[in-house]
């Protein structure tokens, strides 16, 4: 149920999105004003929120979890890196698959889920998981992007000073907050929170934007993403987990792994493509596709993994 009532809201803030483009409420280029203030502003200052918990994991459990973390992104980079060879995905997408590979949407819709299934203190070993994500977003994300492109506009080619940005700003900040307790005022926590709820509901409304201007029939007829979506969201959770228990036998470690992997391509992956004109119609529509098809795949896989 918890996970219908989320699909519900996401899509609802597609919707509106939707309705704003047809109405010219929303216009390509407030659209991409909106993807920078995602991307520079309201998802850094989520990144920000994520660190300033008052509860940590301390110890073993800390360093068991982060070499979880470590090995789950290694293997998710290492398959970003041959997947769309092997599905012969054109070179202007091959950035866009490889970050829909690594990234999923595991703050809107993962962290509510691991809550409602195993407790706040879960919530603990996923915080774990967000702190290499969030770095990586904002390094190999934005290399994914840029690197492929045949014709980089002036000044959106890659280089690695693309990689010293707000993102990686607030992913530094954050880690210094958590491991070391660093204390924040409370007028700058609220801030930063009132900042970072706005990364859902603007990205999914410039999602559900890009929408409106593509034909919504070749969502599902598109036989390379429907085949990465089917890998995404079934083979490489179920057999993600398969090996991760082979080293961690905590049930509640295991689920938050679970929905890590399970859940589907992050809304941010869009964001980055616009923001750096990488293949935005393709991220857009598999993050819509993955969106749609979790809801029978995220029950699935924790039945046949877990």
């Amino acid at each position: 149920m918890l996970l219908l009532q989320q699909m519900i809201v996401l899509f609802l803030l597609m919707g509106i999105g939707f309705f704003c483009y047809k109405k010219s409420i929303i216009t390509d280029e407030v659209s991409k004003k909106i993807s920078s203030i995602v991307v520079n502003i309201a998802n850094p200052a989520l990144v920000l929120s994520g660190g300033m918990g008052e509860e940590r994991i301390q110890g073993e459990e800390l360093l068991l979890t982060a070499a979880v973390a470590f090995f789950m992104y290694a293997a998710l980079l290492l398959l970003a890196a041959v997947l769309p060879g092997l599905l012969h995905i054109e070179k202007k997408s091959r950035g866009t698959f490889r970050a829909m590979t690594v990234f999923s949407n595991i703050g809107f819709m993962g962290f509510p889920v691991i809550n409602a299934l195993y407790g706040s203190g879960a919530l603990l070993y996923a915080a774990v998981f967000v702190i290499p994500y969030n770095v990586l977003i904002y390094t190999y994300g934005v290399s994914a992007m840029t690197a492929q492109r045949e014709h980089p506009k002036e000044g959106k080619s890659f280089s690695p000073g693309r990689m010293f940005n707000a993102g990686t700003i607030a992913c530094v900040a954050a880690i210094i907050i958590y491991l070391w307790g660093v204390p924040v005022p409370e007028f700058v926590k609220a801030t930063i929170t009132n900042l970072s709820n706005l990364t859902a509901p603007l990205s999914m409304m410039v999602i559900g934007a890009s929408l409106a201007a593509i034909d919504l029939k070749g969502l599902f007829t598109d036989g390379k993403l429907l085949l990465f979506s089917g890998i995404k969201l079934v083979l490489l959770p179920v057999a993600g987990i398969w090996i991760i228990r082979q080293f961690v036998q905590t049930e509640s470690m295991l689920g938050v792994c679970m929905v890590m992997l399970a859940t589907p391509v992050g809304s941010m992956t869009a964001m980055l493509s616009q923001q750096y004109d990488g293949d935005y119609e393709t991220a857009s529509k598999g993050v819509a596709l993955t969106t749609i098809l979790s809801v029978v795949t995220m029950p699935l896989v924790s039945w046949i993994a877990l």
